[in-house]
């Protein structure tokens, strides 16, 4: 494994003049790469699409949905036995009922068993999560890490991390944009 120190910039330019600063103080050019992370969630880890299979709210929604059936149903089934008895319907209208209910309950339960995000409160309980923006990040030593760093920080990169990858013709080959980033502490700036 290789040891990597990155900094996050906002935009290209700022990255590309952050690597001529690396290059300036003998970095060389295999040793230094840059390059654009998505947002989180659009990482495409999935055929259609997204970061991970389901979302942390809605990890009770088949629970609700198969209590919102049995619900819905015997309620659909209620209905449908009174029309039947009242209007003289037929008894297909009965099943019908019963149907609609399940299926009513089934969307009410599943929605009643996500959890919704506080609107106000930030996002403290959960883990931290890598910020979008372009990542500089070179291939160093345990002599050059501080140096490293320290160039990037005065670069403007924000989240300045050190990681242990695989370094293979000249970047980082095994970044993983969903694993937070392990911010060196020496160099922390507030999160922008």
């Amino acid at each position: 494994m290789s040891l990597i120190i990155a900094g996050r910039f906002e935009t290209f330019p700022a990255a590309e003049a952050a690597a001529q600063r690396l290059f300036a103080n003998g970095f060389v050019e295999e040793d230094v790469t840059l390059f654009f992370v998505n947002p989180s969630g659009q990482h495409a880890r999935f055929p259609i699409g997204g970061d991970v299979s389901t979302d942390k709210g809605a990890g009770a929604a088949p629970k609700g949905a198969g209590k919102g059936v049995t619900i819905g149903a015997v309620v659909g089934a209620i209905i449908g036995a009174a029309i039947f008895a009242v209007f003289k319907a037929p008894l297909f209208v009965s099943v019908v009922a019963a149907g609609v209910g399940a299926y009513i309950g089934s969307l009410a339960g599943a929605m009643s068993h996500t959890k919704k995000k506080p609107n106000a409160a930030p996002m403290q309980a959960e883990e931290p999560m890598r910020n979008s923006g372009v990542l500089v990040a070179v291939h160093v030593s345990p002599e050059t890490h501080d140096r490293a760093a320290s160039i990037l920080q005065e670069a403007g990169g924000m989240e300045i991390e050190r990681a242990s990858g695989r370094w293979k013709q000249g970047r980082w080959s095994d970044f993983d944009p969903l694993k937070p980033p392990q911010t060196v502490k020496e160099f922390a700036q507030p999160r922008a």
